[in-house]
């Protein structure tokens, strides 16, 4: 229902039924299930299942010595929904949002105050079932609910938005305070007449939603809810706070509260602990304790130029200059590679290292070279380490890659596999000797998230107009770790300018501390350039990003490019 889809009917399902057929009991509560599923919900909100598989042999029997012993599972149902989204970014999150003025906070109770707690967390954690489940007792509630979002976000009338069926109410406002980086304050006698009815009302999982609206347009939303069947179920809870404070109280009186920062570290304990064990324990604790900052301001953008500006207006001249988009085997990034230089200008070719070592294709053709991100034989000969072999190792390639280089109307891009191709290239290129090759992260882990970076001053062609900016982009590297051979080789590329990238903190800092910085790379650094700036490389993936929309978050005042379109664009210039 965040997503804006034009009609119920669009969404289709796909169903994953388990079930230890033939077993006592078993068999009826699969036809009752497969029923009310197949024959009467999907009917009444006219959605449909057009695939799924099954396993009706969910038991397992064997003999132990003289025991006959079993393990049967109960019957199963996992349904995946997915439906064509008309626009991504009328999409609604749970992040409450601070700079909107007075709001308010409005819970949708679809399980019509019944609070059942069978099968929740907090039955599970007192090691009990319970005897109730949460149910949908009426469709025609769901389909209210649906069209009264669908509706009320089309308008322009939600801030946020979250579910109440996994995790319950105590959970939904906790998690969208942590997003939102703010207080709450909860009333609960909108919702219980006694404190005995606090557990039930807090903790159980009955579908729902919470949605943040302007005060000023609660009586319109509610008025709308209404007008959906939803007048009896739909109620203002709470507001934010200024002192960043969880409060829940009851008739005036404080029933539960404590600080944002603590009530988040107790929700991300159990993830600490686990990281803690199977990561690096150092970096584990780095992000466990980045949450003590209560006024971290998250990801925030700071340019030196505008987004949405084209400058490649000036140099239009109908030509579209040729780029080798180059993969190998596993790389998989060369799609929205292309997308990005197609938009910024140029001609892009499709070009695989087998053209090249068969002679089908010569890098002489081209004025780009851009190396795509991905896994060149799946990683295991070292990142980016088996591709810049079959480079290296083979004298046609290498005396290739060796001539474009040196050509002074040549550029070259590599980024994350692509970046650990060329800087163990290095001895062919002009000028990057001194580059590092790329190690395991420290976390341990595969990073794939969102990260700041500062673009430095640098020669790097793609770079120009942009340093001093610091914006989100997307990383996803296992191997992204800059190890230079000496401190020495470090201080010549930052004395030489060839620092192009580095991660920084929420705050704009340069940072060696995870997860700000996700692989551990000195003073941060993640792009690096050489040749006069022609060739760059970085871990970060810029392409993955160029359009707003495909941004996790975004300012609200940007177009449709997002800051790094201005990189593509640069190069089309460049060559100019």
């Amino acid at each position: 229902a965040c997503a804006q889809i034009a009609d119920l009917g669009d969404i289709r399902l796909s169903a994953n039924w388990m079930s230890p057929a033939g077993y006592a009991g078993e068999d009826a509560k699969l036809y009752d299930t497969v029923k009310t599923v197949g024959m009467e919900l999907c009917p009444a909100l006219g959605i449909s299942i057009p695939v799924g598989k099954d396993s009706m042999s969910m038991r397992t029997v064997w003999q132990d010595g003289d025991q006959d012993k079993s393990v049967t599972s109960p019957v199963s149902l996992v349904i995946s929904g997915f439906a064509p989204v008309v626009d991504v970014r009328k999409t609604l999150t749970p992040q409450l949002r601070t700079d909107k003025g007075a709001t308010d906070l409005i819970l949708i109770d679809l399980g019509n105050g019944q609070n059942r707690l069978g099968g929740s967390a907090l039955a599970q954690v007192f090691k009990q079932l319970g005897n109730s489940a949460p149910d949908l007792d009426d469709a025609e509630d769901l389909k209210g609910l649906f069209s009264a979002i669908q509706g009320l976000n089309a308008d322009g009338l939600l801030l946020a938005y979250h579910d109440r069926a996994d995790g319950g109410l105590l959970t939904t406002l906790a998690e969208m305070a942590f997003a939102g980086h703010t207080g709450i304050d909860i009333e609960m006698g909108a919702l219980v007449t006694r404190s005995e009815e606090l557990l039930s009302s807090l903790f159980n999982e009955e579908l729902g939603v919470v949605i943040q609206v302007r005060k000023q347009d609660s009586a319109e939303v509610l008025r709308q809810c209404s007008a959906a069947g939803l007048a009896e179920q739909s109620q203002v809870i709470g507001s934010l706070n200024d002192d960043d404070q969880i409060r829940f109280t009851l008739e005036g009186e404080e029933v539960l509260v404590d600080s944002r920062t603590d009530w988040q570290r107790t929700w991300a304990e159990t993830s600490y602990r686990l990281q803690a064990m199977r990561d690096n324990a150092d970096c584990a604790q780095q992000e466990f304790d980045r949450l003590l900052d209560a006024s971290d301001p998250g990801l925030n953008v700071s340019l030196t130029y505008a987004p949405d500006e084209d400058i490649t207006t000036a140099v239009a001249t109908g030509e579209r200059p040729k780029v080798a988009i180059l993969r190998e085997q596993g790389v998989n990034g060369q799609v929205e590679m292309a997308a990005a230089f197609d938009r910024a200008g140029f001609a892009c070719t499709d070009v695989h290292m087998s053209d090249i070592l068969s002679g089908r294709r010569q890098l002489s053709e081209f004025v780009g070279l851009v190396a795509c991100g991905g896994f060149s034989y799946g990683d295991v000969l070292g990142a980016g380490e088996g591709w810049a072999k079959s480079i290296l190792f083979n004298t046609s390639a290498r005396q290739q890659f060796r001539d474009f280089f040196a050509r002074p109307d040549s550029f070259a891009l590599g980024v994350c596999n692509g970046c650990q191709m060329l800087s163990n290239l290095h001895e062919l290129i002009p000028g990057a000797e001194h580059w590092p090759h790329f190690v395991r992260n420290q976390s341990e882990q595969f990073e794939g998230r969102t990260a700041l970076v500062q673009v430095q001053e640098s020669d790097s062609i793609f770079l120009q107009g942009m340093a001093g900016s610091h914006m989100p982009i997307a990383i996803a590297h296992g191997e992204g770790h800059a190890e230079f051979a000496s401190p020495a080789d470090r201080d010549a590329c930052a004395a030489a300018g060839q620092i192009a990238l580095r991660y920084v903190d929420n705050y704009g800092h340069p940072t060696e501390a995870y997860p700000a910085n996700p692989n551990g790379s000195t003073g941060g650094i993640t792009g690096l350039t050489a040749a006069n700036g022609r060739v760059t490389i970085m871990m970060p993936h810029p392409e993955r990003v160029y359009r707003s929309l495909q941004n996790s978050w975004t300012p609200e005042e940007w177009g449709e490019d997002g800051a790094w379109m201005r990189m593509f664009r640069n190069a089309r210039v460049w060559v100019n």
